[in-house]
């Protein structure tokens, strides 16, 4: 019989909505919930799934040997499922970079590529006939593939890669070089050791002209051996922050040639003689890239909601110092400046939760139409989903580190999980785009936007708003409202977004080149880009909640008040902007501040009911400071006592080094 901590059950006997609720919400339904927890026991029952050492007593590569062994079950298991008619990629979607994933391969997974890039490319990239058989080889695990695309000296200036794709039309051929050190791929995850094939991404180079990057499926390994093939120098790069099961490595070539059938032909073509045909639109290349950064804001979403959770049940148990002297040690979670650490964090989540479902709606539907030829929401989608990947993964990293913080010493322990979460999603910030670059191509998009609103056109349902603040319309006084405070965010963004317009206008009015004026700019272009996406968020968590039918009321006023509590917030991070471009005063600023801090103390006694709807299982924690029991001590001690330190009275080091240094009468 678990003992749950008093004051975790004291919490959860004053929430004021059913926490079920929540997790039905959360997944999307009661039968998705089933289906997840049938996944889960299914999955973390397996003991070859579960950790006897912590991974942090492992060496580097004693964890990359046991994630391939973790991997390999992990795809069995899978394919167990898929026969038995309840698998699919949903349930690849969970394992590889959902929360299951991050429980049974808490330091990445050198098989992901495979199935988020290698395969998505090849579908999105490859004709029908190059479909039908690179998929089925690589869908029944024939084949293991990665995407090399970064290289040593590029990574998202895809332009200037250095590798090269010479066609050889008597051969009927493509030759794979690297022409330098700086052109050697560098980062692909499960390259090192894992894959035996991978996308190469290249410069093509057919009849003496360069006709820019193409991917090409390039063989690196013998299928039996597992041995490099001839011309390949391949590896992998070493230890990281975090993701260090991920197998991340380096490929370079020296004239390793391919059939002329590997390069992916769906768009663009090189016929056998060398003509090359050029595809009808070089947008169509942008598929794979967006998959990616629109599944990266759920997996935020997820990481977050597991960071959350654990700060704020580790809050409710731990007791720190008196608020009044004559009163115990109080909760720590009492303290208004610990609530400001972890509620709009919390809220945070369910922003990100719901524009990531928004948008891939929207991804699905865009993909749909390319099918059928038609590009015109292509920019809409890639500069909105440059800037929330951008917005997500920043505000994401930023957002566990606070929380790490906010769990004192505790949270600097391993045994937190707090450390390997944020190294898991600090990452994100830099791949699938680095964030800067990101937002500087979603900035591209709303200069053009503004400059079509100001010549009177209409603009796609993202950037309408662009269209009234253009005319330059008298803004209403302020007020503590949803809608005004979505319409306060239009105007920041507008503002900066037209500011930034005209400087750069202004500059090239000046003399210089409108390249070193876009770069004069920058800084301003990145600030509105992020503007715009703040808009998206707020907007979205404020109708998401307004549309809301099949909840109940205590649900719906709990949502409310943490889609409340992140619009308020993220006014008051940013009062210069408001005041600057919105119809915010100084005068309005102490009631603002006021309503905010009523919203934390709204919150504050449903705030564990919040994150147990999160429904998230300890297995998948993996913490001993938010485990749903709250005995945290005594986890924090048995967590202490697997350390192979412990695990004898005495170290050798002792007899071998230290006494003979104490007995030197020094």
């Amino acid at each position: 019989m678990v003992t749950l901590n008093p004051d975790l059950r004291r919490e959860r006997e004053r929430c004021t909505f059913d926490p079920t609720e929540l997790t039905h919400f959360w997944d999307g339904g009661l039968e998705k919930t089933s289906q997840r927890h049938e996944l889960e026991n299914f999955f973390l029952s397996d003991p070859l799934l579960q950790d006897k050492i912590p991974a942090k007593y492992k060496s580097h590569k004693e964890i990359y040997e046991e994630a391939i062994m973790k991997g390999c079950r992990v795809i069995q298991k899978v394919q167990q499922l898929h026969e038995s008619g309840k698998g699919g990629m949903n349930v690849f979607s969970q394992i590889l970079g959902g929360m299951l994933g991050s429980a049974i391969l808490k330091d990445g997974n050198p098989i992901t590529l495979h199935y988020v890039m290698f395969i998505p490319t090849i579908m999105g990239q490859g004709t029908v006939e190059q479909q039908s058989y690179w998929i089925s080889r690589a869908w029944s695990c024939n084949i293991i593939g990665t995407y090399a695309q970064t290289e040593l000296g590029h990574g998202t200036f895809i332009r200037g890669l250095e590798t090269t794709a010479t066609y050889d039309p008597e051969t009927k051929e493509f030759v794979l070089n690297s022409p330098s050190l700086s052109s050697y791929k560098w980062w692909p995850g499960g390259l090192g050791q894992t894959a035996n094939y991978a996308i190469v991404v290249a410069q093509l180079h057919t009849k003496g002209e360069c006709r820019g990057i193409h991917p090409f499926i390039v063989q690196l390994r013998d299928e039996n051996t597992h041995e490099p093939l001839p011309g390949i120098n391949i590896g992998e790069i070493g230890t990281k922050l975090g993701m260090n099961a991920t197998n991340n490595g380096f490929l370079g070539f020296d004239n390793v040639r391919i059939p002329r059938d590997n390069m992916l032909m769906k768009n663009s073509q090189v016929l056998e003689d060398g003509t090359y045909v050029k595809a009808p639109s070089d947008k169509l290349t942008y598929g794979t890239m967006m998959f990616v950064r629109v599944v990266l804001v759920r997996d935020v979403a997820n990481y977050l909601a597991k960071a959350v959770t654990i700060a704020i049940r580790y809050s409710a148990v731990r007791r720190q110092s008196q608020i009044k002297a004559n009163e115990p040690e109080a909760q720590i979670i009492d303290y208004v400046t610990q609530q400001y650490k972890l509620f709009p964090n919390l809220a945070a989540c369910f922003a990100f939760r719901m524009s990531a479902d928004w948008i891939w709606e929207m991804y699905n539907n865009v993909t749909s139409e390319l099918d059928q030829g038609e590009l015109e929401r292509l920019p809409e989608l890639h500069a909105l989903s440059c800037c929330l990947k951008a917005v997500a993964t920043s505000d994401g990293a930023t957002g566990i580190e606070q929380l790490r913080l906010s769990c004192g010493g505790h949270g600097y322990m391993d045994a937190s999980n707090l450390p390997a979460t944020y190294g898991l999603v600090t990452a994100t910030c830099t791949y699938e785009g680095e964030n800067t670059v990101l937002l500087l191509q979603t900035a591209r998009y709303l200069v053009k936007a503004w400059k079509q609103a100001v010549g009177g056109q209409a603009l796609p349902p993202t950037v309408a708003y662009l269209v009234d603040l253009s005319r330059g319309l008298k803004q209403r006084p302020w007020k503590n409202t949803l809608t005004c405070i979505i319409q306060a965010h239009q105007a920041v963004a507008a503002g900066k977004i037209r500011l930034a317009t005209e400087n750069m206008d202004r500059r090239i009015r000046s003399g210089m080149s409108p390249e070193d004026a876009w770069n004069q700019t920058s800084i301003e272009l990145v600030h509105c880009a992020e503007a715009h996406c703040r808009v998206f968020l707020v907007m979205r968590f404020i109708e998401n909640i307004k549309e809301l039918t099949n909840v109940s009321n205590q649900l719906r006023e709990v949502l409310m008040q943490l889609c409340e509590l992140y619009a308020l917030y993220w006014v008051l991070q940013r009062l210069g902007d408001f005041l600057r471009f919105s119809c915010l005063s100084n005068e309005d600023i102490p009631a603002l501040q006021a309503r905010f801090e009523e919203m934390l103390a709204a919150i504050r006694p449903n705030a564990v009911g919040i994150v147990d709807g999160f429904d998230i299982r300890d297995e998948i924690l993996a913490s001993a400071l938010g485990a749903y029991d709250g005995n945290v001590y005594q986890r924090l001690f048995d967590e202490a006592m697997k350390s192979p330190l412990n695990q004898e009275r005495v170290n050798k080091s002792f007899h071998k080094y230290l006494k003979p240094f104490l007995k030197s009468n020094l």
